[in-house]
């Protein structure tokens, strides 16, 4: 039996080498036919194309110029405008930027549900257990249950210290809520002042040029202004994305004292209501 499935595992194999060989030689016929027609037609298309190659170049060339994408536009107008002056534009978008996501992030998880915690609060004072009213502004992120924990703290010490003191650690989280804002500012001012710096310095430029052509030449001129111009136009449009950015933290800010100032008279009532 071994023997039968071996002889029969040789023929297969040599019908299917033979079945190969013959696949691969009209493979190569028709490969070789194929060849024969390609060349004749790429001869009787040679011609054409060596007539239709002169004007199709310059169309080939203006795709090629008006496929550059925004990066690369980006980067030569920065090239234009001078790397010395450029930078400085940059850094102020990059720094202005770092601090502004800085801001949005501590804003955003300052944000705090005041009412399901004034609620939780309540229900606490009712029960005299003012302990795990703390607990529960200790375990809240914010500003507001920062502050309500500070009065709790001073529950025993009478109202009149719990007002002081919300009112004085209100004050303090103010100021965290504002930090880096006078730095972003400052960004803003500075990218338009550097971009009117290079412009200012390179319309000087341009004019040395002028004196050393002896002439004034409008290749001249009009390329001078252009790159001395580049810079303010940076400076301009860095200082227009910080502003914006700028103005939503303002808002977002107002919006948190807002809250934090009806929350507090919220939970001053809570305490009067429920005195010991």
């Amino acid at each position: 039996m071994k023997k039968v499935i071996a002889l029969m595992s040789v023929i297969g194999l040599l019908t299917f080498t033979n079945l190969n060989n013959v696949m691969a030689q009209d493979t190569a016929a028709d490969a070789a036919a194929a060849t024969e027609q390609v060349t004749d037609d790429s001869a009787a298309m040679a011609e054409a194309e060596a007539e239709a190659a002169a004007p199709v170049a310059p169309a080939v060339q203006d795709d090629a110029v008006e496929s550059k994408s925004f990066h690369e536009v980006l980067k030569e107008k920065y090239i234009q405008g001078g790397a010395g002056w450029m930078t400085p534009v940059l850094l102020c978008l990059i720094l202005g930027m770092a601090l502004v996501i800085e801001r949005i992030i501590y804003l955003n998880m300052a944000t705090t549900n005041v009412n399901a915690l004034l609620e939780g609060i309540e229900g606490n004072v009712k029960k005299g257990d003012y302990n795990a009213a703390k607990e529960l502004c200790r375990n809240t992120r914010g500003p507001v249950a920062s502050i309500f924990y500070q009065g709790l703290d001073r529950v025993d010490e009478g109202l009149e210290n719990v007002e002081k003191a919300v009112t004085s650690y209100g004050g303090v989280q103010m100021a965290r809520l504002e930090a880096n804002l006078t730095w972003i500012a400052l960004f803003i001012a500075l990218a338009p002042s550097f971009g009117f710096l290079g412009t200012v310095i390179g319309m000087v430029q341009a004019f040395d040029d002028i004196e050393k052509a002896g002439d004034i030449s409008p290749t001249v001129v009009a390329g001078g202004m252009k790159v001395a111009l580049l810079t303010t136009v940076f400076g301009l449009i860095v200082a227009i994305i910080l502003q914006i950015f700028y103005n939503y933290l303002l808002t977002k800010i107002e919006g948190l004292v807002a809250q934090m100032e009806d929350g507090s008279i919220s939970f001053m009532d809570i305490l009067v209501k429920n005195k010991k």
